[in-house]
């Protein structure tokens, strides 16, 4: 998944911010799938096991390992790894980039510091960086 453009699914899309709007004080994650022609089909609410929710997430370990089986049986691939920023900009944390450990699979951000509007970003991590990716709503 080397693309500058990633198209993601309304209906996905819409998922994830319903599911950040209801953790208003911690961050939400999880995993998103895809199908064997790489678009994004399936979410995977993971609980956050962070001793600080309220500024940083992990993925609970028995609930990624099951939701990555659950990716496995249905013939998908780890598409994205997602989670939500409820007081800060839709952008990599240093703690984020430090941490990330799947550098093919795409990071979205949801931002809840927003007046109004959920914000939701993607980034390709890799190394010590983080690049944006432009993020392309679809009808699907």
């Amino acid at each position: 998944m080397n693309n500058k453009e990633i198209s993601l699914p309304r209906k996905l899309t819409n998922q994830l911010l319903h599911l950040a709007q209801l953790s208003p004080d911690a961050e939400v994650c999880g995993l998103i799938g895809a199908d064997n022609q790489g678009m994004p089909v399936s979410c995977y609410p993971v609980e956050n096991s962070a001793t600080t929710p309220e500024n940083r997430f992990l993925l609970d370990a028995s609930q990624q390992i099951e939701a990555m089986r659950q990716i496995r049986d249905k013939g998908e691939t780890l598409f994205a790894i997602y989670h939500s920023h409820p007081h800060s900009p839709a952008q990599p944390s240093p703690t984020d980039i430090k941490e990330a450990s799947y550098p093919d699979a795409l990071h979205l951000i949801i931002s809840l510091n927003t007046k109004g509007v959920l914000e939701l970003r993607g980034f390709k991590i890799a190394g010590q960086s983080a690049e944006e990716v432009e993020l392309n709503l679809i009808e699907a």
